[in-house]
């Protein structure tokens, strides 16, 4: 595919400190383009004017909009109805900012009007004539830094989940932003939803196998039951959500994950990281 990228005018980024976000904000100031890098504290990001953003502060929303023609949605984290505080912010946009293109990251596991999400990427289309959902499958980055994975690794040795023999597409965030890119950028917008994955699909055995060999430490997959998974995530989340994301893993173990597609490939014409090599460089770090 022949990517036809243009000179636009600025890009909000929303979440430009977190995975997804400061990796959009990064490529997109690399590539020469104009970037507000929206976060609670407005932090620094390099080549980028940083702008105070928060999704339950609605005083923040006039600012963070103002001049920008195009929009990367990272919703806000941990919230099991996000539709309630993104809705009024889209509309605003739309209306008021006059923002032309919206790219907003969703899940390969929430299709459009599913929970979450969903209620946001089925509105989508109806509030701008451009617009993108990435549908991004579980990221490499999982096992890596403060999430759970990671810690359980550091400092068990093991991977915890209730997916059994379920199989993942994983993807590294890196070409997950490299995909936004794309979307936020191309002279035609996708108008479409995107899932993104990987080269391969992976189960969590196959995970603490390379994890192992690449890292040199004891790890293995230890297999859970939905209810065991809920009951542990409740510990550290609301309830709500606990039983959202391990329902996840039940629908991992049920085959809802196992499948690569070939959307990195076609929007950025190179193809997305294995596993592997992922590993390899987070080690070298």
């Amino acid at each position: 595919m022949t990517r036809t990228p243009v000179t636009v005018g600025t890009t909000l980024v929303l979440g430009a400190t977190g995975t997804t976000g400061g990796r959009t904000a990064a490529q997109l100031t690399a590539a020469g383009h104009r970037v507000r890098a929206a976060s609670r504290r407005a932090a620094p990001v390099p080549g980028a004017e940083p702008v105070p953003f928060d999704w339950y502060d609605p005083a923040t929303h006039a600012a963070a909009l103002d001049g920008v023609d195009r929009v990367y949605l990272v919703p806000p984290v941990g919230d099991p109805d996000p539709a309630a505080v993104m809705m009024p912010f889209l509309h605003r946009a739309r209306s008021a900012a006059r923002v032309r293109r919206a790219v907003l990251l969703s899940s390969s596991a929430v299709p459009p009007g599913g929970p979450a999400v969903g209620m946001v990427h089925q509105a989508l289309p109806e509030l701008f004539e451009e617009w993108a959902v990435l549908r991004p499958s579980w990221f490499m980055q999982n096992f890596t830094g403060a999430h759970a994975h990671a810690v359980s690794i550091r400092e068990d040795g093991v991977v915890l989940t209730a997916t059994g023999n379920g199989r993942v597409g994983f993807v590294d965030a890196e070409d997950i932003a490299a995909s936004a890119v794309c979307a936020l950028t191309d002279e035609r917008a996708p108008n479409t939803d995107l899932v993104l994955t990987g080269p391969q699909a992976l189960g969590y055995d196959d995970v603490a196998t390379a994890i192992a060999e690449v890292t040199g430490r004891p790890v293995v997959h230890r297999r859970l039951s939905y209810e065991q998974m809920r009951d542990r995530l409740t510990a550290v989340l609301p309830v709500e959500f606990a039983a959202m994301l391990a329902g996840m893993d039940r629908a991992v173990a049920e085959g809802a994950e196992d499948r690569v597609t070939d959307t990195v490939q076609r929007l950025t014409g190179r193809p997305p990281g294995t596993f592997r090599a992922f590993l390899e460089r987070e080690v070298r770090r």
